[in-house]
């Protein structure tokens, strides 16, 4: 039976991360997924609302739950700032009744109404749980032999605390990099904060915070650091450079979204993953893969 969910891409994977956007729906399609996008969503309030506006920081992410009430089905987001917020907008609702009552007073401007009704997941835990590993590996056409990749989770997506999950050591991104192929390295960092938005407030502290992720990963003798999260993918990346000025160092390690990997294991074309956009190559780390049969060339056509 196909799997359904109502999907909220949020701002970032309009334009700054559209290879993520990207290579999730080609992705979830092949494995049978349909992610429908939320009509008429707004921003979740990104990482910082709910210090201006507490209230209003959820009524947005509440407005957000609302819509998705209406078509019945679970929200995925695959930004992690933006799962969490609504994950614990929908906690705090259903367990605050006055707040609730607050919220909804002001989404009568919508005809919208809160209930909780619906789940919230991350878009990682879809193919972690949803679909999972064995089913995953069933439908691997170009493992990815011999690629190390550092499975990089962040610091949000375990934060809502769930019984099937260990949030100290957490386990289903190696999982799921194992099923198409890959060799999960030990990143002993992978749950450690990217800086998020400190790079505008305290730029020397973030840059630090990104050098420790970036040597982390060369230690573990990574081809590439996987990540679920359109934040962390351009702290990684983008400041990459600037790491280098400020410490001396010659880091250029690959950051991909763990979407695009599954999707070139499933057999998709880089180009409709996204692949050759990012600022770091992955073009070496690919090329391998491409001389061991692997990874399918930009120009494979389905």
């Amino acid at each position: 039976m196909k799997k359904e969910f109502a999907y909220f891409p949020g701002c970032s994977l309009e334009k700054m991360a559209i290879s993520y956007h990207m290579s999730a729906i080609e992705t979830t399609k092949k494995l049978g997924v349909h992610l429908k996008e939320l009509e008429d969503w707004n921003c979740c309030g990104a990482t910082t609302y709910s210090y201006i506006d507490e209230l209003l920081a959820y009524t947005l992410s509440a407005r957000n739950l609302a819509i998705a009430e209406q078509t019945g089905l679970d929200v995925v987001a695959p930004c992690s700032a933006c799962y969490k917020n609504m994950y614990f907008t929908a906690a705090h609702l259903k367990k605050d009744p006055d707040l609730a009552e607050h919220i909804n007073f002001a989404l009568e401007e919508d005809n919208l109404h809160f209930t909780g009704s619906v789940g919230v997941k991350h878009l990682i835990e879809v193919f972690a749980y949803d679909i999972g590993p064995e089913e995953l590996k069933s439908k691997v056409v170009k493992p990815l032999t011999g690629l190390r990749i550092a499975p990089y989770y962040g610091c949000q997506i375990v934060r809502p605390q769930k019984d099937h999950e260990d949030v100290e050591l957490p386990q289903f991104f190696e999982e799921i990099l194992s099923a198409i192929g890959a060799t999960p390295v030990n990143y002993p960092l992978k749950m450690r904060c990217c800086g998020g938005s400190l790079i505008i407030s305290s730029r020397p502290a973030a840059l630090s915070m990104v050098r420790n992720l970036l040597q982390c990963a060369v230690d573990s003798q990574a081809d590439v650091v996987a990540t679920a999260c359109p934040m962390c993918q351009v702290n990684l990346e983008v400041y990459q450079q600037q790491v280098n000025q400020e410490f001396g160092t010659n880091f250029s390690v690959p950051i991909m979204y763990f979407t695009q990997l599954i999707g070139l294991a499933l057999g998709i074309p880089q180009k409709k993953l996204g692949i050759g956009k990012e600022f770091v190559a992955a073009t070496p780390a690919l090329l391998r893969l491409e001389q061991a049969g692997a990874a399918p060339d930009q120009e494979t056509k389905e």
